[in-house]
């Protein structure tokens, strides 16, 4: 394996440096839709002390039962960032996902550069400064562009700027870290030691799982072993992959529901799914938050079909350029490509599609790409450098642009949803959201009229129940707040928001005893969602019943030791 040199060194620094620049507008960016179950209102995350549960706990993931998952490195992660930023300041926790992102993309590099050395070694000690040594696009310089499109292709950023999203991060690099030290170290694979970052993907997120298929197709590829040899070569990754698939359905807690569409019209739709990906590489121009792409109902449905089609080319293709050694990393980018979609292709869940999900499987989808344009080029490199550099240069400072606007997209709530209602007119759940934005800023008929227009494509949506009942609410409508707050419950009775601001509303409406025993039941079924706690503490206040204000702070802090809110209060202050 080659690792960046001297020479290498620099152009690669380069590189990060270009990324970074690029990003430079992105560390102010705030917390964003899943962000705020799973860190702002999470308070698993506010103690180091908690690690060790977190670790043993799937419930600590998220606030919201229904989003639970195990995650449980990712949620320390945002532990260590809480402490270090000492509080929910939101531009420690995006500058943490960015440095791994370069760490990332320093692997990515060793990584391409190595596969393409391997192929084409006539062309691998071609330097930088001495291009006319021998003919053609040097591997170096390949290897470096890959490394940089990816790196400021604007559905990168999707993922970079969305916190959460930092298991596709960690998962990602653990899957390349984990491939490297296979390759690196040859004679020590019996030791296992390639497996540790492969661990660490799995205690991030699932698409961690398929390493073992991307670990067999390099061996078919580049180590010319043969099926059954390959086979057993990756069984030490298979069953690690096996035995963490069985241990994370495991430690799932079971209220996890992912909201999934019917299995067969899901799977059927995700060919479809990829080729929308395989599009955006090349015309990143629809880039959404939240999509409204619907599943299909059949193969012949719509253009299910299509997919169907692009998939058996891509397949085929793979096929036919694994025949020549110099062909084969395109097609080990594009079984990268395909394997990486497997995950959210084969389980179904509750979006059909999701730009975040392409930062894993653009990474073979770059190395495909940019290699066949460079074979393209080879015989025309020494007589019009000029033009392909900067033909290369335009493309990224194209591709630096676009992700430039979407960091600005993804500044805060508003500019995000309203770009969502743009891209995704016929999506409820983005109406709602930034119709939620305009009621944070006192417009209660703005944001009634989304969330009515939202109630056209969502019409069983008990979040958008939730924010009907509180703009109502704002307006004085009373008898439609309390109908649609009675329509939340009953679509989720046991869901955390709609059992809270449903009490919320009665504690403005003087129906106190209500309320309280609305908050208790949240509390029962929530205990995690502390926002039940602190309002049911000011009712106690408002009351007058200081014992009963105690006795639920104290509750509170023999679970959450430490918490803020519920000393002031133990303390005769009134929380700020």
């Amino acid at each position: 394996m080659t690792l960046p040199s001297r020479k290498a060194l620099f152009p690669l620094i380069a590189v990060l440096t270009l990324v970074t620049i690029v990003y430079s507008n992105h560390f102010h960016n705030g917390f964003h839709y899943d962000d705020f179950h799973t860190i702002t209102t999470n308070p698993w995350i506010r103690s180091l002390r908690n690690i060790p549960h977190i670790f043993a706990d799937g419930d600590t993931f998220s606030t919201l039962p229904a989003n639970r998952g195990w995650r449980p490195l990712v949620t320390a992660s945002l532990a260590v960032d809480y402490a270090i930023a000492k509080g929910l300041h939101p531009g420690y926790f995006q500058t943490s996902d960015f440095c791994w992102f370069l760490v990332q993309l320093c692997l990515i590099y060793a990584l391409f550069r190595h596969i393409l050395d391997f192929a084409r070694p006539e062309a691998s000690s071609v330097a930088l400064d001495n291009t006319f040594a021998r003919p053609g696009i040097p591997n170096q310089i390949i290897a470096l562009f890959a490394t940089a499109l990816y790196g400021v292709h604007p559905a990168i950023a999707e993922t970079v700027n969305y916190i959460i999203q930092r298991g596709d991060v960690y998962s990602t690099l653990a899957v390349i870290a984990g491939l490297l030290l296979y390759i690196r170290w040859p004679h020590r694979r019996h030791l296992g030691l390639y497996l540790i970052p492969v661990v660490l993907g799995l205690l991030s997120k699932p698409p961690a799982l398929v390493f073992p298929a991307i670990l067999f197709a390099y061996l078919l590829l580049f180590e010319n072993a043969k099926p059954l040899r390959a086979l057993s070569r990756t069984l030490p990754a298979l069953l690690l992959s096996i035995g963490f698939g069985i241990l994370s359905k495991a430690m799932t807690p079971k209220s996890y529901d992912p909201g999934a569409w019917p299995a067969y019209d899901y799977r059927i739709t995700q060919p479809l799914v990829a080729l929308r990906y395989f599009r955006n590489f090349f015309l990143p121009l629809q880039l959404s938050a939240d999509t409204d792409h619907i599943a299909e109902t059949s193969i012949l449905h719509g253009y299910a079909w299509v997919g169907v089609i692009f998939l058996l080319i891509l397949l085929a293709v793979a096929i036919y350029t694994s025949r020549e050694m110099k062909l084969r990393p395109i097609a080990f980018g594009f079984w990268w490509f395909v394997i990486a979609l497997l995950p959210t292709s084969l389980f179904p869940l509750a979006e059909i599609e999701n730009d975040h999900r392409m930062f894993f499987p653009f990474v073979g989808l770059v190395l495909s790409v940019i290699y066949t344009l460079a074979l393209l080029a080879d015989a025309a490199y020494a007589r019009a450098r000029l033009t392909l550099t900067v033909a290369c240069a335009a493309i990224l400072l194209l591709a630096s642009h676009g992700t430039r606007l979407r960091n600005v997209v993804w500044y805060n709530e508003e500019s995000l949803w309203y770009d969502v209602t743009l891209k995704s007119p016929q999506n409820g759940r983005g109406l709602m959201n930034y119709g939620l934005t305009q009621m944070e800023k006192g417009d209660y008929v703005r944001a009634l009229n989304y969330f009515t227009r939202a109630t056209q494509f969502s019409p069983d949506y008990y979040v958008l129940e939730i924010n009907l009942g509180i703009s109502n609410g704002a307006l004085n409508n009373d008898a439609e707040a309390e109908r649609h707050f009675a329509r939340s419950l009953e679509l989720a009775p046991q869901d955390a928001q709609a059992l809270y601001f449903y009490a919320s509303w009665l504690r403005e409406r003087g129906r106190y005893n209500e309320a309280i025993q609305y908050l208790n039941y949240n509390i029962q079924n929530n205990p995690d969602y502390l926002d039940a706690r602190y309002l049911l503490m000011w009712i106690y206040h408002d009351l007058g019943d200081s014992a009963s204000l105690q006795r639920t702070a104290n509750d509170l802090l023999a679970q959450f030791p430490g918490d803020s809110v519920a000393e002031s209060w133990l303390a005769g202050r009134i929380p700020s």
